[in-house]
């Protein structure tokens, strides 16, 4: 696997705050790489950086191989597209495409070929004429993603690029993005707040805290073997139960099982059901128990079977498979 960028011990410091704290980061080439994370977990700086809006205050970054540190962004080759997607109301959707071809000089045949080849492969070829504010939300965005395009980057960068559209075309377009990159065979790194878009999207995702890297890897990798309870909490983890000797050990909720063991059990808790919410295909049932190591804790099952019935004020037993336990790291 080549790599297509690297962060090599990078250090990002606005006066006391530390955006960013000392990375090792490789970018594979050809991959879709989601830096994921809450408000303020560095993201968004390690993307400026590598962009070259941002220089570190420590460290280095290397595209291909070379040290682009002090190299400036219009000199970086790389494809950049933000939250707002900046686009020219007084020049047509080809003109906004071709703005980034024609800065660099690009011969104008080329450069029709280039625009038409990068607004079919978004779906806009029959646009190309239009203004952009005749254009949906969704549109737009797309004729953002074209431009970018264009240009042939060695990276695309892409800041949050759905967070302006609705649910159903953030769907939608998680699903274009990662056609697009897949048939076009570029190194995208997107930015993202949202664990369902990183999970979906990614080649390799990367959780980041407080300006560290707490985890990387493939999402089935991460997502089933959570390295700590940050992370398990941000992909959406609900149950953690203490043990004896201070260590925590997680289940997802719809590995929980109420009322009948469970092969293998490696948890086995009796309960009270505080509460229980019917959402169609399943209801999930809410307990409160006490854990190995003493503590009162709350514990959510997902139940989907119809015999099992649980009311609150119930008392109950609530299993897991041995299997199913995942033991998190301090």
């Amino acid at each position: 696997m080549t790599t297509a960028a690297e962060f090599v011990g990078v250090t990002q410091r606005f006066g006391d705050f530390t955006a960013v704290d000392d990375i090792d980061l490789a970018i594979p080439s050809g991959q879709l790489t989601t830096l994921l994370g809450p408000s303020g977990c560095g993201k968004t700086t390690s993307l400026r950086m590598l962009a070259g809006y941002t220089q570190p205050t420590s460290g280095r970054i290397m595209i291909a191989g070379t040290d682009a540190t002090r190299t400036p962004p219009e000199r970086r080759g790389l494809g950049m597209m933000f939250q707002s997607y900046a686009l020219f109301p007084h020049m047509t959707v080809a003109e906004n495409v071709g703005y980034g071809l024609k800065l660099r000089k690009v011969g104008a045949t080329e450069r029709r070929r280039r625009v038409e080849e990068s607004l079919d492969l978004v779906g806009l070829g029959h646009l190309a004429a239009s203004r952009p504010k005749k254009l949906s939300g969704g549109q737009q965005q797309r004729v953002a993603l074209a431009r970018a395009i264009a240009i042939r980057p060695t990276l695309l960068l892409l800041d949050e690029p759905l967070s302006n559209l609705d649910a159903r075309l953030r769907v939608q377009m998680r699903a274009e993005i990662r056609r697009i990159q897949s048939e076009t065979g570029l190194t995208v790194v997107l930015v993202t707040h949202d664990q369902d878009e990183a999970l979906e999207m990614s080649d390799r995702m990367v959780l980041m805290r407080d300006g560290r890297v707490m985890q990387e890897g493939a999402p089935s990798e991460v997502f089933t073997a959570p390295a700590n309870r940050f992370v398990a909490e941000f992909l959406g983890y609900e149950n953690f139960i203490g043990a004896a000797d201070g260590s925590v050990t997680t289940v997802r909720p719809e590995h929980l099982a109420i009322g009948r063991p469970a092969t293998g059990a490696g948890l086995s808790l009796e309960g009270v059901v505080v509460d229980v919410a019917y959402r169609g295909v399943d209801r999930l049932v809410s307990l409160e128990t006490v854990d190995a190591a003493g503590r009162t804790v709350r514990l959510v099952a997902d139940v989907r079977d119809e015999a099992v019935l649980a009311r609150p004020g119930d008392r109950v037993t609530v299993t897991a498979a041995e299997s199913r336990l995942i033991r998190l790291a301090a």
